[in-house]
């Protein structure tokens, strides 16, 4: 029988004892090789021990330095902590067991205070949308954004070691916009020219509220423009028109046209990109 098979006398002995021990079931292969968890270098306590160090801080809070997790620094966190050096391709199979993925972060401000966000989340947001459900009023998002004529974004092709140059005009000119997104995805903009003044963003409101023939709720950040006193005495005589809510500082991610803002810059980028 061995050799029709082509395996050794010695397996199908190992066959027949198995199937005389146990029939068919104890002829269906197992899992070969090592077992999950089976020989690891770090045992589970430790294992969750760094897991939860990498959540919890940056590389320079422990005295690595840095604010990004690297694979090679998660070796050092594993060397410093348990005097085991791994190789960055075992610190890589480690966190993608631990469930973690290498990811861009979020930017936020020391500025910003969490606690501001969180009611502006939680309490302002959910009464800013209940009160313009119960008028039925519009809820809009607006902020700035400025492109210069000198933006050179990307990279050329060039010959080998030669870095190309980009011959530009010294006389450098901005345009600007302000846009305002509606919770339904709608966005209405200006284009101006120079610095954001009290003229150009009561323009705005004025240009703005002659779309709509109901109240709007618009809601924006704290710069400075947006809380001055001719803003306030304007919106204070068009009360039944408009009403603006001022964001939490320093938390542009609040704010949804922060992602059209970002969206024009990145679409600029790629017209730049071979």
């Amino acid at each position: 029988m061995a050799e029709p098979l082509g395996v050794s006398a010695e397996s199908v002995a190992d066959w027949w004892a198995a199937w005389q021990a146990g029939s068919r079931e104890a002829l269906v292969s197992g899992r070969r090789g090592r077992r999950p968890g089976e020989h690891q270098v770090l045992d589970p306590d430790e294992q969750q021990c760094v897991r939860q160090a990498l959540l919890d801080y940056r590389p320079q809070d422990l005295g690595l330095g840095g604010q990004l997790w690297a694979r090679a620094m998660v070796g050092d966190l594993i060397a410093m902590l348990y005097r085991v050096r791994l190789t960055e391709q075992g610190v890589g199979k480690y966190l993608k067991r631990w469930g973690l993925s290498f990811q861009r972060p979020d930017k936020r401000a020391i500025e910003q205070d969490p606690e501001a966000v969180r009611v502006w989340r939680e309490e302002t947001w959910l009464a800013i949308c209940a009160r313009a459900a119960e008028d039925g009023t519009e809820v809009l998002f607006a902020d700035q954004v400025g492109v210069r004529s000198d933006r050179v974004s990307g990279r050329t092709w060039a010959a080998r070691g030669s870095t190309p140059t980009i011959r530009r005009t010294g006389n450098r000119f901005s345009v600007d916009a302000m846009s305002a997104i509606s919770t339904r995805g709608k966005m209405w903009f200006t284009v101006y020219r120079g610095s954001f003044t009290t003229t150009v963003f009561l323009d705005f409101l004025r240009r703005l509220v002659g779309q709509f023939d109901r109240m709007i709720h618009l809601v924006v950040d704290r710069h400075s423009v947006h809380r001055g006193k001719a803003v306030r005495e304007w919106l204070a005589e068009h009360a039944d028109r408009i009403v603006v809510h001022l964001l939490p500082a320093y938390a542009p991610e609040t704010n949804p046209d922060e992602l059209v803002n970002a969206d024009l810059k990145r679409t600029l980028l790629s017209a730049c990109r071979a």
